[in-house]
């Protein structure tokens, strides 16, 4: 190692500098040599940055499956997230949480009556995966855009109402009208925003083919991720696997209560769901879990097919109080108690209910129940 001298690093604030011969570990009679801190410290750093040797690096250590999956779902796979999400489980063979109603609520339009608290989009943001909508037919009115002063002036085409579309502003609309093409937009957007996710739509359908065909058309992007059953097969091969749905893109499905719109790509749900009566009744009281259609039983068998299982959970008033109420334990109870051994034996692959946030207080939301129903498969 050369000699350094370390005169100058024990040299005193404003003493004259000193150099000499002496080397590191040599001492005199007059001043021992100090190593300052200073000087070690900037060693240590020098030698921290210094490069390695070649070939000094290890290899990096090997991969399980299960870290690689890791990685490719923090890298943005979608598909590695649906197999980290879902496993090889087919749709029928997972739960979703559902919003009643999602149309009505405070942040789309003025409604005085709502079902849920939130936007479209924020549903689908927190959570929800089934949205139940109505859909009307609305001619334009000239005297209502006169008496509205303008602010009533939309053209005909298909809207969100929750009965008739003129009736009564706040309660059987609202203004800003919500047009059913805007909406599915926004499930659209969400949608490709979000490629490891699947989305289902429930219509109450109060419109022609020909009228929902039209406002479908008009949907940037809906092609492309719209689910066709017969593409698939779906009555003799079952249901796609979730990460199948994932990876071909095909991740909107449609479900309409009328019978003719199949050649849309929109699913009679009669023909491909079964479902319970939907009302709890005005006090919430009747929690029994029974057929919403006579000749469909919830616990129907099909060969080679298995209908998708949706469970309503609401009352025919909807209001905080009461989804404080039924939104929890309730619920829990019900699907335990009730709607499983009604189904044979399965869960619902969709939980709709009012206000999906509103819980009561036993640490049991419509979202948690949910992922317990999917932890259990």
């Amino acid at each position: 190692m050369p000699n350094v001298n370390m005169s100058l690093w024990g040299t005193r604030l404003g003493a004259a500098p000193r150099f000499g011969p002496r080397s590191v570990g040599t001492t005199s009679s007059r001043r021992p040599v100090r190593l300052s801190f200073t000087l070690l410290l900037l060693l240590s750093l020098l030698s921290l940055g210094a490069p390695s040797p070649a070939g000094a690096a290890p290899p990096p250590p090997a991969r399980s499956a299960a870290t690689a999956a890791t990685a490719a779902t923090a890298n943005g796979d979608p598909v590695a997230q649906a197999q980290a999400r879902w496993g090889d489980r087919r749709l029928d063979q997972v739960s979703f949480l559902g919003a009643h109603n999602a149309f009505t609520n405070y942040e789309d339009s003025r409604w005085s009556s709502v079902s849920q608290s939130e936007s479209i989009r924020h549903q689908l943001e927190n959570g929800v995966r089934g949205l139940s909508l109505d859909t009307h037919w609305y001619e334009r009115s000239t005297w209502l855009c006169v008496i509205s002063f303008g602010s009533d002036c939309y053209p005909s085409d298909v809207y969100l109402c929750h009965g008739e579309c003129k009736t009564f502003a706040g309660v059987t609309y609202a203004l800003p009208r919500q047009s059913f093409q805007n909406s599915m937009q926004t499930v659209v957007d969400f949608l490709a925003a979000n490629p490891q996710e699947v989305a289902t739509i429930f219509l109450e359908d109060y419109v022609s083919a020909q009228q929902l065909g039209s406002a479908l058309g008009r949907v940037r992007g809906l092609e492309q991720l719209l689910f066709r059953p017969d593409a698939w097969n779906v009555r003799q091969q079952g249901w796609p696997r979730m990460t199948d749905l994932v990876g071909s893109g095909k991740r909107l499905l449609i479900f309409s209560d009328a019978p003719d719109r199949e050649h849309l790509g929109v699913m009679y749900d009669r023909a491909w769901t079964v479902s319970n009566f939907w009302s709890l009744g005005d006090l919430g009281n009747d929690v029994s879990c029974v057929s919403r259609w006579a000749d469909v039983p919830l616990d129907r068998q099909e060969t080679g097919f298995r209908r998708l299982f949706t469970m309503s959970h609401h009352r025919n008033v909807p209001t905080l109080i009461n989804a404080a109420l039924d939104n929890g334990a309730k619920l829990r109870d019900r699907i335990n108690g009730q709607c499983r051994p009604a189904a044979g034996g399965r869960d619902p692959n969709f939980v709709s209910v009012d206000f999906h946030r509103t819980s009561d207080s036993s640490g049991h939301t419509p979202a948690s129940i949910v992922t317990e129903l999917n932890a259990r498969n």
